[in-house]
């Protein structure tokens, strides 16, 4: 097998170059590509042996990298390294290199560690990235919608349909193409619907006692007022909800029952039933979330439980790129129009680009397949993370981007959360999903980051492993 044994056939000189390191780095690849000095089947160093050789640090090498690997260029091999690709091979399946959100680690790593971020879900680049940027090619050359005017509801009906055929599913019930408004990521979706909504000078908002912190921050910022409500291992407690929504008048209950943000559990029927009840009963809203799950829901939706008052939202962030922020929400029957002002008052709808590559990407042939790999490789993380914590409290699924570890009594989750990151991994408190005013768990949620290789990630959940069987004083108190 070739391997570069020379500097100087990559001729890479930062010298006098304004540009990024990386940005050069990657453009003295492609020229010994192009120039045949890297022929097809070329094994490149690995990271740090070539960022030691040429002067820079590993993040610049694994930028460059994952430029080119995005691009076609390169490809990587699980165990084996990464290569000059053949023409039109296939994506990897894993990057075998370090992504931008690793670094070089200088303290309390006790050797040549990387940092990894575990703070928000990565996911793999498995060929997504290569298909987004041809369809925005072809795209650029022939816009469909135009450039020179604004968004308009009836011109974005193929991004819609397109939307509406991507999202439909037996257990969500019926959705038309008019249902469905497009948003710029599941976060605006909380925004437009809650605007949708709200009325009144101090609206009250509930959500469950650990949620996203989206829920929480959106509502402060249109002046609401947040509710906090008592959870057990099934979700929302329904006679807690009732006790609290009945006398505070509350408009609307935010949760994510499918994959409830932090704990990764998942709320039976039963109790999406309950709590369907509980709503009809008290006149209250619905805002379900479901934007987690990597794969078609399993139980049937509040929507197809309670159509007349459940606000369904979702995004391709966790299944395809969180890159594009692209979002949807659904209205309830009747309520469509209220929805679509709330994103014609806040942007005019999403920009027709976007649109275009909406009624391009969703319908692809290959992007099940995509999705699908993207999923193996989060679910392959997935066991590896469990496997390393075995005999610790921990909730999870293979088709969920992250974990839920309940510490050992005697830890704080504040002082673990500070612990690991001196050792190189940064983690999310379960105080960050909880009311200032609460006392939260002592728990702590873990991110699978599927952009660094799968070492790199043992090699990081190995270390919480050894925090979590040998606490220090400093820590356990």
């Amino acid at each position: 097998m070739d391997t570069i044994n020379d500097r100087n056939v990559l001729h890479v000189d930062f010298g006098g170059d304004e540009r990024p390191k990386y940005v050069v780095l990657e453009s003295a690849v492609r020229a010994a590509i192009s120039r045949g000095d890297l022929p097809c089947g070329t094994r490149l160093p690995p990271v740090r042996e070539l960022a030691w050789r040429i002067g820079v640090t590993p993040g610049t090498v694994a930028r460059a990298y994952s430029r080119l690997t995005d691009a076609g260029l390169l490809q990587a091999a699980v165990g084996r390294g990464t290569f000059v690709a053949e023409p039109d091979a296939p994506a990897p399946l894993y990057r075998e290199f370090e992504a931008l959100a690793v670094d070089s680690h200088p303290h309390g790593t006790g050797g040549d560690v990387h940092a990894v971020s575990m703070l928000s879900p990565t996911l793999p680049s498995v060929g997504q990235a290569r298909l987004i940027r041809r369809l925005m090619g072809e795209i650029a050359d022939d816009p469909p919608s135009g450039l020179m005017h604004y968004p308009v509801h009836e011109n974005l009906r193929s991004a819609r349909q397109a939307a509406r055929d991507f999202l439909d599913h037996p257990l969500l019930g019926p959705l038309e193409v008019d249902d469905v408004t497009l948003t710029h990521g599941g976060q605006q979706a909380i925004s437009l619907v809650l605007q949708a909504v709200l009325t009144g000078r101090r609206p009250i908002v509930l959500v469950e006692e650990l949620s996203y912190p989206g829920f929480r921050r959106m509502a402060e910022m249109l002046r609401a007022e947040v509710v906090a409500v008592p959870i057990d291992a099934q979700g929302i407690i329904p006679e807690a909800l009732a006790e609290l929504a009945r006398p505070a008048d509350a408009q609307i209950l935010c949760l994510s029952p499918d994959v409830q943000n932090p704990t990764c559990t998942t709320m039976p029927e039963a109790r999406r039933r309950a709590i369907a009840a509980v709503a009809r009963d008290c006149d209250l809203q619905i805002l379900e979330d479901d934007c987690y799950m990597m794969g078609p829901p399993t139980l049937p939706t509040l929507r197809l439980i309670a159509p007349e008052r459940t606000w369904h939202i979702a995004s391709i962030a966790k299944t395809i790129t969180p890159s594009l922020r692209l979002g949807f929400a659904i209205a309830p029957p009747g309520r469509r129009l209220a929805l679509r002002r709330a994103a014609e008052y806040n942007s005019f709808g999403v920009g027709t680009p976007l649109a275009d590559l909406t009624a391009a990407l969703l319908p692809h042939p290959d992007l099940p397949g995509l999705m699908t790999q993207a999923r193996e490789v989060v679910g392959t993380y997935v066991r590896a993370a469990v496997r390393i914590l075995e005999g610790h409290d921990l909730s999870w699924r293979e088709d969920v981007s992250f974990l839920w570890l309940t510490l050992p009594d005697g830890w704080r989750a504040s002082a673990f959360v500070r612990a690991a990151e001196e050792v190189g991994v940064k983690l999310r408190a379960a105080e960050e999903y909880a009311a200032r005013e609460a006392n939260a768990p002592h728990a702590v949620r873990i991110a699978v980051n599927a952009g660094v290789n799968l070492s790199s990630f043992e090699a990081a959940i190995g270390r919480l492993r050894t925090l979590l069987d040998g606490p220090t004083e400093r820590i356990g108190v």
